[in-house]
């Protein structure tokens, strides 16, 4: 709960409305044999968007830590290369992304990977790859990655620039290198910061991960797409997706303000 102005409580009743709709909205999907066919249908497709959610995110936030780091550099070139590929990504919709990745980006990658190896393959050591050998989920992976990273790169940039430069300058004084000093200074004070925008974009992963059922990746929303075009129930096809990603990304988002939480008490007690 959230203390407003007057020093009271914020009692969260737009969760209890929530929940209730929720509870309403599965007894309906466990008492009807039509929306109990269409959500076990359409679930088994929740695997692929997990997965592809969390290694999309996972991947994302290391190439974005590692494009941030990039910017703070002291090497110019290295800035500009980190501002160059941020601007650029962040200024294509994901879906563009997703097909230029999967058609053009995927075939680029395997090409350069047979003409590197070229020499092994010529000796027998390794077989020459395939378009085909990179699957449309790994396609659709990389695609999020990359996407999501330009953005992640500017919240880990403007956390790692949150924290004080006098507690820099002091870990420097000690003797700390670089190294240690971003990992035992600045990086357990910033995470504090980056934590909520972080979570913001993990969610929303979570909602664009629906993208990739274009290149017919059985997620969620391509199983309810199969589901509905063979059924014509529609209503209650897409009424279930949205059930489903309404669970999944709700719930996130109370894990993750949960864990805020705790950080904050974390920090107000170390200080």
């Amino acid at each position: 709960m959230r203390a407003d102005g007057n020093g009271s409580k914020d009692f969260p009743w737009w969760l209890v409305a929530l929940g209730a709709i929720g509870l309403v909205l599965a007894v309906v999907i466990a008492a009807s044999d039509i929306y109990s066919q269409v959500f076990s249908t359409v679930v088994r497709g929740a695997r692929i968007t997990v997965f592809v959610t969390l290694v999309g995110f996972a991947l994302a936030s290391l190439l974005g830590l590692v494009i941030a780091l990039m910017g703070l550099s002291g090497s110019l070139a290295l800035r500009q290369i980190a501002r160059f590929y941020v601007e650029v990504i962040r200024g294509v919709p994901i879906l563009v992304l997703l097909f230029y990745i999967a058609f053009v980006g995927a075939p680029g990658l395997v090409w350069l990977i047979n003409a590197v190896t070229a020499p092994l393959q010529q000796a027998g050591l390794m077989e020459e790859i395939l378009v085909r050998d990179l699957s449309l989920l790994w396609r659709a992976v990389l695609a999020l990655m990359i996407g999501y990273s330009a953005f992640i790169a500017e919240v880990f940039r403007a956390g790692i620039l949150a924290v004080d430069e006098g507690q820099i300058e002091a870990a420097e004084a000690l003797g700390l290198n670089r190294w240690q000093r971003f990992r035992l200074i600045v990086f357990p004070q910033a995470i504090r910061t980056i934590l909520p925008p972080l979570g913001n974009d993990f969610v929303a992963m979570v909602k664009d991960s629906s993208l990739v059922s274009v290149l017919g990746v059985a997620d969620i929303t391509q199983m309810g797409k199969v589901y509905a075009a063979g059924s014509f129930r529609f209503f209650e096809t897409y009424s279930i997706v949205a059930y489903i990603y309404l669970v999944l990304t709700v719930g996130l988002s109370l894990l993750l303000r949960r864990l805020e939480r705790r950080m904050r008490r974390a920090g107000g007690d170390a200080s």
